[in-house]
């Protein structure tokens, strides 16, 4: 794609701009599949209800009734982070923007919007984003038209989404707390396309690194420096935006990894080099791993003062994991850690305990339904506090949830346990741990609590980090674990670190 050469622009009065939504983050080494009944789907002007929430859908359509823009809404897909994505749920995605998109097309559209995450794998299609991206330059009325958007930085960008779309802005930070702001940002960069007819193209490398998500917390190395360069770069005249992907390493396919992005009105090749290198050269503080938690574990028998959170990225539900894992559950229960709590994902529980009142006491069997990698349920005598409605307004609108959910979260129908010394908050819908609300909702506040396990691996410290004295993180068995090499790869692209021994950066 190049650049459109005009160089005055005809504003339009009131700008038609064509809006539309795609969002997952593909596991591609879960069991199972994603289907379409995961995905909330809004059409037409059950999108356009999602004005001034929360989501980057939410700041946009704020933004384009500020300016006066025309919106074309057609459809919104989004489903949580899981397993490969059904074939059916791709095609029925299309047909429904097909239908939704082709008589404003019709008609004459100024600029299109996307929402989208940019790790999206079908059955058919490892590049998902790339695929909707070139089916929508075939339609009549689209071959020419900007395509700008957001999409999520932990995102498998590749060499068509670079080609064909004119700007596409990830969040710059991690826990994705600016999600609404980096989609506010793309917005403005396609007004500024439209006011001054200007069209920047974008160009990618792609060096052989893949960090695992517990590596690209954007607080620390080597995500930080990156970060800044991406900033101090986007000052220089004719550069529009700049990318920091950090990938997503549980997609396997051929664009698995770290990636550069920059939008710019010419050749970058010497920024994208420098990127290149200064990522090669911190790569180690990339490919983050966690202690056994055997090694943790034991120094909580007698807590110390404050909240201990132990942070559990193998189960990982913002990457994809069931949530349901019991190895850290089994350890806090084995070594008799007082005053702890944890959540996990279980609908068949939840259905079990709500059958009885509160003060009961009834033998369930809990989580590890989820993941070959688990030992399976936990067999408990519990006592029943509480269940009801797991509907919860977010306490915190920037959090990594909002982006996803806007400002609401449903985990289900939900029970709250308790064994021994050990609190369970038990969800009929995987939640990740990204807000407090999940607790206060169901009568628990997270402070009273000694011990916290969560299953994240940077994404809830945006809501942990306030009031945890200390924060461990601890290897378990699980679909998401941090030590890449042992996982399954069979398509990513090599050699690549830290997957091989022999690697070298080159030229990209």
């Amino acid at each position: 794609m190049t650049p459109s050469p005009d160089t005055e622009a005809v504003v339009p009065l009131r700008p038609r701009i064509l809006l539309a939504g795609l969002f997952h983050e593909t596991h591609t080494f879960l069991d199972g599949s994603t289907p379409l009944a995961d995905f909330t789907i809004r059409r037409g002007e059950e999108l356009l209800a999602q004005k001034g929430d929360a989501s980057p859908m939410g700041g946009v359509l704020e933004l384009a009734e500020k300016w006066q823009w025309e919106v074309l809404p057609t459809v919104d897909y989004r489903a949580q982070p899981s397993a490969l994505v059904e074939d059916l749920a791709i095609e029925t995605f299309w047909a429904d923007f097909e239908e939704h998109a082709t008589p404003h097309l019709s008609t004459g559209v100024d600029g299109i919007y996307l929402v989208l995450h940019g790790a999206m794998v079908s059955q058919s299609f490892e590049d998902v984003e790339g695929e909707l991206l070139q089916r929508l330059r075939a339609l009549p009325g689209a071959e020419r038209v900007p395509i700008f958007g957001v999409f999520d930085l932990h995102a498998n960008f590749t060499p068509r989404m670079a080609e064909l779309a004119d700007c596409l802005v990830a969040y710059r930070e991690n826990p994705h707390t600016d999600a609404r702001h980096a989609a506010c940002d793309a917005a403005r960069l396609l007004r500024r396309c439209l006011e001054t007819g200007e069209r920047p193209r974008q160009y990618h490398a792609h060096p052989p690194l893949v960090w695992p998500p517990t590596g690209t917390g954007t607080a620390t190395e080597p995500m930080k420096t990156l970060e800044t360069m991406a900033r101090e770069m986007e000052q220089e005249p004719g550069i529009w935006s700049v990318s920091i992907v950090a990938g997503f390493a549980f997609a396997d396919t051929p664009d698995t990894g770290v990636s550069f992005v920059i939008a710019s009105s010419q050749p970058v090749p010497d920024h994208l080099q420098r990127l290149c290198e200064t990522a090669w050269q911190l790569r180690e503080l990339g490919n983050a791993t966690e202690p056994p938690l055997s090694e943790i574990i034991g120094g909580l028998t007698e807590p110390p003062e404050g909240l201990t959170v132990l942070v559990e990225p193998s189960d990982n539900i913002g990457g994809g994991a069931p949530g349901d894992g019991t190895a850290l559950m089994r350890a806090l229960i084995h070594w008799r850690v007082p005053n702890s709590a944890i959540c996990i994902a279980d609908a068949e529980a939840v259905t079990k305990v709500t059958a009885h009142r509160a003060g009961d006491r009834v033998m369930v069997a809990i989580g590890g339904r989820g993941s070959r990698l688990d030992a399976g349920p936990v067999e408990l005598e519990v006592e029943v506090i509480s269940h009801g409605s797991g509907l919860f307004d977010l306490e915190d609108t920037q959090s990594h949830l909002a982006s996803m959910s806007g400002s609401q979260f449903d985990m289900g129908p939900t029970a709250v346990v308790r064994h021994k010394g050990l609190t369970i908050l038990l969800t009929s819908i995987k939640t990740p741990p990204f807000d407090l609300g999940q607790w206060r909702s169901q009568g628990l506040e997270p402070t009273d609590f000694s011990v916290i396990g969560v299953k994240a691996a940077v994404a809830h410290r945006r809501a942990y980090d306030g009031i945890a004295t200390r924060m461990l993180w601890v290897n378990t068995p699980g679909p998401c674990s941090s030590q890449l090499r042992s996982l399954p790869f069979e398509k990513i692209r090599r050699p690549i670190y830290p997957l091989d021994d022999e690697v070298e950066l080159g030229p990209q």
